[in-house]
């Protein structure tokens, strides 16, 4: 396999989307020489592709102190699994972006002042600022070309570059051609900001049909990455799993202005009994089960009903679904006379996925490993969506850039162990133009985990299962190094991707063995109980340098 290029950054940003671009942003700004691999292509990557309407954020003139919208976080879909120092961090700097952007052409404030809706109990704070972001990637695109950041689109990373001591850059795949070839980038600091895991559990809306996701394809490539170099991750055992409407896998419930309702009409919980744009309905936030719990009941289906919400109202959800970037959804359902104001709308749980899940990192964006920054939904310790990601983001570029000009940069020879061993597994999978395809792989990965990783509801896990389920992703790989085939660049980023993806259910599977409890989504059928003791720590997993298996509980930063 060819490594046609060698590049060289001060910063090397990995992932397009969101966190990285206000990455590169920061880092340029701060004097870095900085490059952008992407996957796919900046103006249309990430999870923020095509939009989003919710920015959780601190406003002052509608929160006063921030302690108030603090306390708000506690009581969020995004509290599970963050720490007192991040949050906090977070609330402070949310804001000042959210001004920048308007001030560069993302609308944050579409009603004409600040303004807050959904996911809000009735007569609490709204923390959830309101905005435009249908053209959030044009923008952010636009301004990282203004500071000269450089982009390799079509260039998805396949191996950092470096040990334990200290990252020193990265191998990419060249997917432009239809030939594959590799190119090695050294920089002084990795930002890695690549996006959630999935693919990893079998498909819930449309089994079979791994694509149909809310979010991007697969992204395990920056936790898998990080992992080999020792990073240490934190909170990989508790699953995520989101909600959105049925089959028609999207995301945005809390732009949706309803009631969930059973099939006779009465409302799944308690917060609003009437559509009200201004907080939606928090059942879903509280009862995260609830669409699954419903169908296993016989109680179901659950569905969104919008009965009582005035034109102005159905305008308000209208605009949000745009600028959340659902407007697939929405063609869908004007060419099929599906209208809310006739129609209600049924909603399900979806698979579990790797979301604010994995690596342990500072408010400085730094990771366990010198010179290896994070950001956007592969850090573990905090979940801010798409706000998370630019605060996160921007701090990354700011430390990453002045970790590059205050040490002395590592040299990459092309002799390299990780560069070797990933060229040859690149020329195998090449040279098998008859092999076993990537999917069947993928598949039957996504089958071991659901089989003996399975997340809650109506799902337990165990030591028995959890070990049986290590050996089988053991004998998997071995068996999809020694089979598969791929007839181009493509396929080749496909079985690569599902390599890092073993990787992730590993780290799954060990740390889930190690939580000898029952929390969240993790329900162990041999530790039944929640211990409070470990309700203020976090669990860390990482490879040490002989590669064996390390963990740790450590208290979380207040």
């Amino acid at each position: 396999m060819e490594i046609t290029e060698k590049l060289k950054a001060d910063v090397l940003v990995i992932g397009g989307g969101i966190a990285g671009l206000m990455a590169a942003i920061r880092a340029a700004d701060n004097g870095a020489d900085v490059l952008i691999a992407e996957k796919a292509h900046v103006k249309r990557s990430g999870s923020g592709a095509t939009g989003n309407d919710h920015f959780l954020c601190h406003v002052p003139e509608l929160h006063g102190d921030i302690s108030v919208a603090i306390k708000e976080v506690a009581n969020s879909q995004t509290a599970l699994c963050g720490e007192g120092e991040m949050i906090r961090y977070h609330m402070e700097n949310a804001f000042d972006i959210a001004r920048e952007w308007d001030d560069w052409g993302i609308d944050m404030k579409p009603t004409g002042k600040w303004h807050c809706s959904g996911h809000a109990f009735p007569g609490r704070p709204k923390i959830w600022l309101k905005y435009k972001g249908h053209n959030q990637k044009a923008v952010l695109v636009g301004q990282a070309k203004k500071r000269g950041v450089r982009f390799l689109n079509h260039h998805p990373t396949l191996e950092l570059l470096g040990d334990a001591s200290g990252i020193a850059g990265a191998i990419l795949l060249n997917t432009k051609d239809t030939e594959p070839s590799l190119k090695v980038v050294e920089a002084g600091a990795v930002i890695m900001a690549t996006g959630c895991t999935t693919r990893l559990y079998n498909n819930e809306a449309t089994p079979g049909w791994m694509f149909n996701q809310a979010y991007c394809p697969s992204c395990a490539g920056a936790l898998a990455q990080g992992w080999r170099k020792g990073a240490a991750m934190v909170n990989m055992e508790i699953p995520n799993r989101h909600a959105g409407t049925k089959y028609f896998a999207r995301c945005g419930k809390a732009t949706w202005a309803g009631v969930y309702r059973y099939p006779d009409g009465k409302p799944l919980g308690p917060f609003v009994t009437e559509p009200d744009i201004m907080y939606g309905d928090m059942t879903s936030d509280i009862w995260s089960t609830a669409f699954t719990d419903v169908m296993r009941k016989g109680t179901g289906p659950a569905y969104l009903d919008f009965t009582g919400l005035d034109e102005e109202g159905f305008a308000y959800m209208r605009q949000g679904l745009i600028s959340e970037g659902l407007t697939a959804q929405l063609d869908y359902m004007d060419e099929n006379h599906i209208d809310p104001h006739v129609h209600s709308i049924e909603f399900q749980q979806y698979e579990p996925h790797i979301f604010s899940r994995g690596f342990d990192v500072a408010t400085t964006g730094a990771t366990t490993v010198p010179g290896l920054y994070a950001a956007g939904d592969v850090i573990g310790n905090f979940r801010g969506g798409i706000a998370g990601a630019a605060v996160f983001g921007a701090s990354c570029g700011v430390n990453a850039a002045q970790w590059s000009s205050s040490h002395d940069r590592a040299r990459i020879s092309c002799d390299d162990a990780d560069i070797a061993r990933c060229r040859q597994i690149c020329a195998d999978f090449m040279g098998r133009q008859n092999g076993a395809a990537w999917r069947e792989a993928n598949l039957a990965l996504q089958q071991i985990m659901s089989d003996y990783a399975p997340a809650a509801p109506y799902h337990t896990r165990s030591a028995s299962l959890l070990n049986a389920g290590i050996k089988y992703l053991g004998a998997l790989r071995e068996n999809m190094l020694a089979q598969v085939g791929t007839q181009c660049s493509h396929t080749l980023m496909r079985a690569m991707e599902t390599l890092d993806l073993l990787d992730v259910g590993e780290i799954v599977m060990n740390a889930a063995l190690e939580r000898r409890e029952s929390r969240a989504l993790h329900q162990r059928a041999d530790c039944t109980y929640t211990n409070p003791l470990l309700s203020d720590k976090f669990m860390q997993i990482w490879l040490d340098g002989n590669g064996a298996i390390q963990t740790r509980w450590r208290q979380k930063r207040a």
